[in-house]
């Protein structure tokens, strides 16, 4: 298969030659060979000028999450670089200024298939500052690491929108960023000139390493596609102050924390015969983040069949459990998450305040997704006209 980028470099340069492009980029936007987006642009393609756009984590995501960055050059290709994560909510979207002298703005953001995981609202949020422009939009599309069939989870609730959570879409949502970019002009009536330029032979039900693709780190705790398997429950625990395990090897698929006694949260776990995963229980020390330095108790994932396997689910019965095992040194994240301050991360997350409550109110992971089944159904005949492949 050929992603969006292979795609425009093998049908000629007349898109990209003697134009001034913007590029809305990270480490993971390169060809088969490994080779930078942006070099190819400009070597390859012929470009006038390249000024890249860096979403969360910086063009080359060497800074850890929400971490404000501030860069004016790519210390590997020298080009000029605009920072679309700085220290307020307003550096989050580009300014129009940002945009002026450029031809063409062009995005090959590589995502992880979690509504989460802030790439896809960088680039919704360059839409309408495009529009106001008069500058077109092509997505180079890349494939969804979890496939493009299940989606899980619950639409965003417009009282809970936010940057993980950028448009009424689902935890795990099965779309491309270029399906992304579909949706949300549709949803917000952005009048921008959006083209997405399709991959070739990717199949939806394909996950990662059914692409032949190489995998490269799109940001510093996504390492794997397995990492990226897990996440879409995983990394919930951003909202609590259980350790999502960075500052280990395994990113959220290794998780816990100090007061977690290690055996009873994995019996606890495998008794309820989650399909698809068996929990390991182990000690960690994180070498930073949450709980540095100290001895963890926890769990890892170990995903065994991941068609039956549901991240959403097991994400959801993970924290369920961790809570249960000690309610008084648990507890729901309350500092500023995502530059958002009056309503709490987990919520945000969900993208309703239900989930919390019915947690605090005895709800099992299988009463919660009960209750998001029917939005997932909703989810699936709405997207159709958003889908760009079979």
């Amino acid at each position: 298969m050929k992603t969006g980028l292979e795609v425009l470099l093998e049908s000629g340069s007349a898109r990209i030659r003697g134009r001034h492009i913007g590029l809305l980029a990270h480490p993971a936007s390169v060809n088969r060979d490994l080779e930078t987006a942006a070099c190819c642009l400009r070597e390859a393609a012929g470009a006038k000028s390249v000024r890249l756009f860096a979403p969360e984590h910086g063009i080359g995501a060497s800074a850890q999450d929400m971490i404000a960055v501030e860069e004016a050059w790519d210390p590997i290709t020298g080009f000029p670089v605009v920072s679309l994560y700085g220290d307020d909510e307003a550096s989050l979207t580009p300014k129009v200024s940002d945009l002026e002298g450029l031809d063409l703005l062009l995005c090959d953001l590589q995502d992880v298939g979690s509504r989460y995981y802030t790439f896809s609202a960088t680039l919704i949020r360059c839409l309408a500052p495009a529009a106001e422009a008069g500058l077109p939009v092509l997505v180079l599309d890349r494939p969804n690491p979890l496939g493009g069939v299940a989606v899980e989870g619950n639409r965003v609730a417009p009282s809970f929108f936010s940057f993980v959570g950028e448009i009424p879409i689902p935890n795990r949502h099965g779309l491309t960023m270029g399906e992304i970019a579909r949706a949300a002009v549709s949803m917000r009536g952005i009048d921008v000139d959006l083209e997405v330029l399709p991959m070739e032979g990717w199949n939806r039900a394909w996950y990662w390493d059914e692409t032949g693709l190489p995998w490269v780190l799109p940001s510093p705790n996504m390492p794997t596609p397995e990492t990226a398997l897990v996440y879409p429950g995983a990394c919930l625990l951003e909202g609590t102050n259980l350790s999502e395990g960075r500052g280990t090897t395994r990113p959220f698929e290794i998780v816990g924390a100090p007061w977690i006694a290690a055996r009873a949260l994995a019996d606890s776990l495998n008794a309820l015969g989650l399909e698809g995963v068996l929990f390991r229980p182990l000690t960690f020390e994180p070498a930073f983040h949450k709980h540095a330095g100290t001895l963890c108790g926890g769990v890892q994932y170990h995903v065994h069949d991941r068609q039956a396997f549901s991240p959403l689910l097991a994400g959801l019965a993970l924290l369920i459990e961790a809570r249960k095992q000690d309610p008084d040194s648990f507890r729901w994240r309350r500092e500023t998450y995502e530059f958002v301050s009056d309503r709490l991360a987990i919520d945000l997350l969900a993208g309703t305040d239900a989930w919390r409550r019915g947690i605090e109110n005895g709800a099992t992971a299988r009463d919660l997704a009960e209750e998001y089944a029917r939005s997932e159904e909703e989810f699936l005949e709405e997207r159709r006209s958003w889908l760009i492949y079979p």
